[in-house]
């Protein structure tokens, strides 16, 4: 039977070993050891009408014991608002392609907008960017900016209480675009602002990188840090990616 959405025929799977050099699928598979090939029949249930596979999920589901998360470090127990999956399924914003190209991208750049006015509504902040790649390089992205905002500089301070996969990313760039990154210590799980301070005080930081909440799950309190980066010419970024909005 040919199925449609089944892109290998056999006469395609023909052509591509023998451009492979090989006589069969087995040959393909050759370097994977025998002892842990699964040579016997695969134990899967008869068909099931749409309806029927909903009921056997949600009774598989049904055994799940649910538990409180202390796992923290980004892993936290969240709730998506039934209106979420509602909006997204909208055909504006479901079919959209990327925001290069704009003649065929509104419902794209219509939801950035959405989201930058929210953002920019709830921190207070004149304005706020999108379209960033993830959390983490956005970080990298905070920390070149700083650079380029200020002169004579050639270090960033990270606080410890930052993600380590976080401040690996930012690392990794701060290596190839030639700057320094310094941590700010940790004090009982919050970052240490005298030890920010002592810093800054001796110059060249171009700006300092916090986490809200921090990698431990804890809101730390940043009154007066922005106020200190400014008096020494340091900007102050707030890596807000580890909150979940859906909450």
């Amino acid at each position: 039977m040919n199925f449609k959405y089944f892109p290998h025929t056999e006469d395609e799977i023909k052509q591509m070993l023998a451009q492979a050099g090989m006589k069969s699928l087995d040959d393909l598979y050759s370097d994977v050891p025998e002892c842990i090939r699964f040579r016997g029949k695969y134990d899967l249930p008869d068909p099931k009408s749409e309806s029927e596979i909903r009921t056997f999920f949600e009774q598989l589901g049904n055994k799940n014991l649910r538990l409180t998360v202390f796992a923290g470090a980004g892993c936290y127990d969240h709730y998506t608002p039934a209106a979420v999956p509602n909006i997204l399924s909208r055909s504006e914003f479901l079919t959209s392609y990327t925001p290069y190209q704009a003649e065929i991208s509104q419902g794209t750049l219509h939801y950035i907008f959405e989201y930058q006015s929210m953002m920019a509504e709830l921190t207070g902040m004149d304005v706020s960017n999108a379209s960033m790649y993830d959390g983490s390089t956005a970080t990298a992205e905070a920390a070149i900016m700083t650079m380029a905002a200020t002169k004579k500089t050639d270090t960033v301070l990270v606080s410890e209480t930052v993600d380590p996969k976080v401040l690996n990313v930012v690392k990794t760039y701060a290596h190839f675009h030639g700057f320094n990154i310094e941590l700010i210590k940790a004090n009982e799980g919050t970052t240490d602002k005298a030890s920010m301070d002592e810093r800054l005080e001796r110059g060249g930081i171009a700006g300092v990188i916090v986490q809200q909440p921090n990698y431990y799950g804890i809101v730390e309190d940043y009154s007066g840090f922005a106020d200190s980066c400014h008096a020494n010419k340091a900007l102050f970024v707030i890596n807000s990616v580890a909150a979940d909005l859906a909450m």
